[in-house]
């Protein structure tokens, strides 16, 4: 099939951007990096239709931060729209914009992203990074239109009770369900861990804009000392995804038409095909190491390109917690230790981690391999606790049928149909599928979330008891029978 060329979407922009000293904004950044996007494709400029901007989550931004960008960057009239929430949307955003481009509804757009958070805590070392975009909003201003899959059912009512919400806390629980169907314990984690995430440090180290670039030995990352503490079982500090940054994304798409009148169809890059997909809240998923959306959206996007896993040159993983890597590249069939590596940018405890905008990142950096060689890239957003996902899958070559959207609907449907049953409220026993223990700065535990199955099949979150909590410190919780008592939360006891 020959391809329209007025309707092949390619990306012929790439701008990125790093601040370590000075104290900037995210609209700074943001127009930094969407600025030097529209350099790196000349003419591009005056034919911008649309401006999406990626949701800011740990800096201050206002509801009409599109429109701020656009005015720095000369461009008053182009519609100018945010994102919900969800470290997935820089993929989506490419995924909707392509599949406009072949309808024939749009030609150029910008997706442009940041986190401004190192110089928010520079000038205010007390802000809550976790509140800073919603405290720093003010009433009245000026509101973008806001795109996207809202974050609202990401969590149920049983993980909100038992204070089961932060990524930090939950994710954790993942990797230890993992840990169980590996048959390892907490140290043998750390281990597998922090072998594929020393070969991520190694590639940071080379990109001048990871925010680390000190190689990291395994025995480094796996070892808890008092700088790199335990955060909860079995992570320790590094493994967490690292949001102390200021570092902006932007990439122009456009059509392969326009690429050539402009004379910039040699440094296209094409997306070949994409899909989204969304898992179950964590308490009604039946395996917690695993991801069925992720393997249906990755089965849809492979089989709309017409490629395999294996021609796939330059991979890029979305990595803000070690399972999320590990349960995306199990679903694919893709070993830890492959020799292609599982990030390009260095991933997120080394790069940075900014907000939902790392994945602008991540395509970014795979385009840019692309570039230099090799055929094809494959990229994968995540947002909320492993619940929505894009993937994308990119060439440096025409595909050989037109961009496609993947259908996953079957697939969601029958997601949404595994769904378990729970409860908040249960008295006797229960067996552990998965948890952890979530430690306080001085190293003790302060709080220990499980996911367990009662006798009936219900599934049910609780928390340790004033009593049990401090005996648990490096104790694998999975497969455990519990006693569980009260509600709204249930608490436990071994």
């Amino acid at each position: 099939m020959s391809l329209d060329p007025t309707r092949t979407p390619v990306l012929i922009g790439i701008g990125q951007c790093v601040e370590r000293d000075d104290v900037v904004t995210t609209v700074d950044l943001c127009a930094r990096a969407a600025e030097l996007a529209v350099e790196d494709a000349p003419g591009i400029r005056e034919k911008v239709q649309r401006l999406s901007m990626v949701s800011v989550i740990f800096s201050p931004a206002s509801e009409g931060a599109a429109t701020e960008v656009c005015d720095r960057l000369g461009l008053p009239d182009v519609a100018r729209e945010m994102t919900t929430p969800g470290g997935n949307t820089p993929q989506w955003l490419m995924n909707r914009a392509c599949e406009q481009i072949v309808r024939g509804e749009l030609e150029t757009t910008i997706v442009v992203g940041a986190e401004s958070t190192r110089s928010m805590r520079k000038a205010n070392p007390d802000q809550d990074f976790m509140r800073a975009s919603l405290e720093t909003r003010e009433e009245g201003g000026p509101k973008d239109e806001v795109v996207g899959a809202s974050m609202r059912g990401m969590l149920s009512q049983a993980e909100i009770e038992a204070n089961l919400v932060r990524p930090a806390d939950t994710y954790p629980v993942f990797e230890n369900a993992l840990a169980a169907k590996l048959g390892t314990d907490p140290e043998g984690s750390r281990a597998r861990i922090a072998a594929f995430m020393a070969r991520s440090s190694e590639i940071a180290a080379k990109n001048p804009m990871a925010w680390f670039q000190d190689v990291r030995s395994p025995e480094w990352i796996a070892t808890p000392t008092p700088d790199n503490r335990l955060t909860a079982e079995p992570y320790t500090k590094c493994m967490n995804s690292f949001m102390n940054v200021d570092q902006g994304a932007a990439l122009v798409v456009t059509t392969l038409a326009i690429a050539r009148e402009l004379g910039l169809d040699g440094q296209a890059i094409f997306p070949w095909a994409g899909a989204n997909s969304a898992d179950l809240v964590p308490i009604e998923r039946e395996d917690l190491a695993a991801s069925p959306a992720i393997r249906a959206a990755a089965a849809a996007t492979f089989e709309a390109a017409g490629v395999g896993l294996e021609e796939i040159d330059f991979i890029d993983l979305y990595s803000c917690f070690p399972v999320a890597v590990q349960i995306s590249a199990r679903e694919i069939g893709l070993a830890l230790d492959d020799p292609r590596g599982l990030t390009q940018t260095g991933g997120m405890s080394f790069f940075g981690g900014p907000g939902n905008n790392y994945t602008t990142h991540g395509i970014a950096a795979v385009a840019l391999r692309l570039r230099e060689g090799g055929r094809l890239g494959y990229v994968t957003g995540n947002g909320g606790i492993l619940s929505k996902h894009s993937i994308g899958i990119y060439g440096n070559v025409a595909p050989s049928r037109p961009f496609q959207l993947a259908d996953t609907s079957a697939a969601q449907q029958a997601i949404q149909d595994s769904a378990l049953e729970w409860t908040c409220e249960a008295e006797g026993e229960a067996v552990v599928d998965a948890g952890t223990v979530v430690y306080g700065r001085d190293g003790s535990p302060a709080f220990a979330p499980v996911i367990a199955t009662l006798p009936d099949g219900k599934r049910i979150c609780a928390v340790a008891d004033a009593a049990t909590l401090p005996t648990l410190a490096g104790t694998a919780l999975e497969g455990r029978t519990i006693r569980v008592t009260g509600a709204h939360p249930p608490t436990f006891a071994l």
